[in-house]
């Protein structure tokens, strides 16, 4: 009988294999999407962190590069208020280009 521990020598072997697999096959079902799940959910945050961070930093240097820019031909003071005009303006007219194209493929 092969089922028989007493008489089958390889019994243990088999049986710890068929457990080992058993676990296996559960955990490919249930554990590993919940990781690659995890995962996807972590590096998208971060990923969505460092995009805002970046976007933050151009603008900033938009700005700044501006006001240095209009600092040539008009005063601090003037080139700080007309740099916020032209970055805001330029940022303002790309929303709206976005925003236009929200309903495109409807």
């Amino acid at each position: 009988m092969p089922g028989n521990p007493l008489t089958d020598p390889n019994w243990a072997d088999e049986m710890t294999d068929t457990v080992v697999r058993t676990i296996d096959a559960v955990r490919d079902k249930t554990t590993v999407p919940v990781i690659y799940a995890a995962r996807g959910l972590v590096f998208g945050i971060v990923a969505a962190f460092l995009g805002v961070f970046v976007l933050v930093l151009l603008i900033l240097g938009l700005l700044r590069g501006t006001q240095a820019l209009l600092d040539i031909w008009v005063s601090q003071a003037r080139a700080v208020y007309l740099s916020y005009l032209i970055v805001g303006s330029v940022i303002c007219i790309a929303g709206l280009i976005v925003f236009r194209k929200r309903n495109a493929q409807a």
